[in-house]
């Protein structure tokens, strides 16, 4: 499996100085790729769980591009509703050909209410909204030019160069729901689910491998996001992988092994600005965690 770190791109003391150490440290870590989260407006109740100051992921994704080489960047999740397709895309692709160990396009539906309506954006249309752009988005990346026409984006002989370096940019579907699920089988190259229990993902993976079938497409990656807090926690089956004693995080990245993970997104932000710590201290959960997983260290 390969490991990614969740760069915090956000909260008091978060500078451009800070996020390039951040993505400096995952990659001296031995960790493979990086992705970054995705608010536009910064409402009250984005605010009271993301506070500003919030980077924006694909301006810092650009400006980590040239400063940390071998780190491939991605987003964890871009809410494709919140940009017109054409510009998700176009985003995507340059950064795709600015980076040379690649990008990933996180793709979800996001949660904020309050945030759509300061955009104009209609919540209650965004997974329908969502599963349009993303077909609007991959159309971008095969033709140019492109055409779509949908119910709320439609244009003609639109061009979008350049395309992504590996004409296969991956798109990584956020979300555990069942929509979510099917989205991910229908329009991605991974699911990307936050986290997960064993027990859920052991139940929806036959579901996805079905959708997919259904739909004449290959089974999507599976790509979780794990929060990861270390301590002594029972071993209950709603306990989200990722949370508990080292030994218990060991037996979960073995779990998602078995399970055919092909990558696995480590999240250190514990919830809530309160609780968070400090960057030596992400540092060291870190590069515990990347221990364990290399079989560095042993756990028992």
């Amino acid at each position: 499996m390969r490991y990614g770190v969740n760069l915090l791109n956000f909260g008091s003391g978060t500078t451009p100085d800070s996020l390039v150490r951040q993505a400096a440290d995952a990659r001296e870590l031995g960790f493979e790729f990086a992705m970054i989260s995705d608010h536009i407006a910064v409402t009250p109740d984005v605010h009271e769980v993301y506070p500003a100051p919030f980077y924006d992921q694909f301006v810092l994704a650009a400006h980590l591009a040239g400063r940390v080489p071998g780190l491939r960047l991605g987003t964890t999740i871009t809410v494709i509703p919140y940009r017109h397709p054409l510009q998700t895309a176009r985003l995507a692709a340059n950064l795709d050909r600015l980076n040379a160990a690649g990008f990933i396009l996180g793709a979800g539906v996001g949660w904020s209410a309050a945030e759509y309506a300061a955009l104009g954006v209609p919540f209650g249309e965004r997974g329908a909204m969502t599963d349009e752009y993303l077909t609007a988005i991959r159309a971008a990346w095969r033709e140019d030019p492109t055409s779509f026409h949908g119910t709320y984006v439609s244009y003609e002989g639109v061009r979008t160069a350049p395309a992504p370096a590996s004409r296969r940019l991956p798109v990584w579907v956020g979300g555990n729901s069942r929509a979510a699920q099917r989205r991910a089988a229908r329009l991605g190259e991974a699911w990307h689910p936050f986290m997960p229990t064993a027990a859920a993902l052991q139940e929806a993976l036959p579901f996805v491998a079905a959708e997919a079938k259904a739909a004449g497409r290959p089974v999507p990656d599976l790509a979780p996001r794990l929060q990861i807090r270390l301590g002594a926690r029972p071993d209950t089956p709603d306990r989200p992988l990722g949370h508990g004693s080292v030994d218990q995080v060991a037996d979960d990245l073995a779990t998602l092994a078995g399970l055919g993970a092909t990558d696995v997104l480590l999240d250190t932000y514990p919830g809530t600005p309160g609780e968070r710590a400090g960057a030596a201290d992400d540092r060291r959960v870190l590069e515990l965690v990347m221990s364990v997983a290399q079989g560095t260290i042993g756990t028992r």
